[in-house]
């Protein structure tokens, strides 16, 4: 099993129990993205977690699939979902690069979270590029550490070698920009934390 894996099934259950640091950003966060939603939607969130951002918006939208690649994140999702009154998600255990979809199937894309803990960014952006259809939005909320914190990179794989943390990229909103429209997307929106510089969260756009 993949190091990072291990490491997200082991914390899974203190994960779930740990309440978000920045409650009002959070709900900030939330309803900047259900702005861009409609009934009509069909939703893929990847790098899930337990669910809870998933169970809020997929009342929103037609359907929702989250997926994660920790089978125990996926468990405590769907523990959630059984006590939720939500009947349009589905949860999986799978890696972005796993999904067997078309192109342009999606109408929407979620990645939050989870950017900076991926072996390649730029791959699975562009993968998120094929997948959605025109006019399609890629939300995402991504620690760009090389801002404030690139000393972080020499730090990282020390952790990651003892099993203290999974893999984390150190690098920065512009390059992480960058990457986004060198895919084709547009940044639509860009929202940073006024008490975290760390935190980029953007909404970038499919051209039709």
């Amino acid at each position: 099993m993949d190091h990072s894996i291990k490491f997200w099934d082991r914390i899974a259950d203190r994960y779930a129990r740990t309440p978000v640091k920045d409650e009002a950003t959070y709900q900030k966060k939330l309803a900047i993205t259900q702005g861009y939603l409609r009934p009509d939607m069909k939703v893929l969130e990847f790098g899930c977690g337990t669910g809870s951002t998933a169970l809020v918006h997929a009342p929103h939208v037609s359907s929702y699939t989250a997926i994660d690649v920790s089978p125990k994140m996926i468990s405590i999702a769907e523990q959630k979902l059984n006590t939720a009154s939500v009947d349009n998600v589905t949860f999986k255990v799978a890696a972005l690069d796993e999904l067997k979809t078309t192109n342009e199937s999606y109408d929407a894309v979620l990645g939050l979270s989870i950017l900076h803990l991926l072996e390649q960014r730029d791959e699975a952006i562009h993968q998120v590029y094929q997948m959605l259809k025109p006019g399609g939005i890629f939300v995402s909320s991504t620690a760009c550490l090389g801002d404030t914190m690139g000393y972080f990179r020499y730090i990282a794989p020390i952790g990651k070698f003892f099993g203290l943390m999974p893999l984390v990229r150190v690098f920065t909103e512009a390059e992480l920009i960058n990457s986004l429209e060198s895919a084709g997307f547009k940044i639509d929106f860009k929202l940073e934390p006024k008490n975290s510089k760390l935190v980029s969260f953007l909404i970038a756009i499919k051209p039709d």
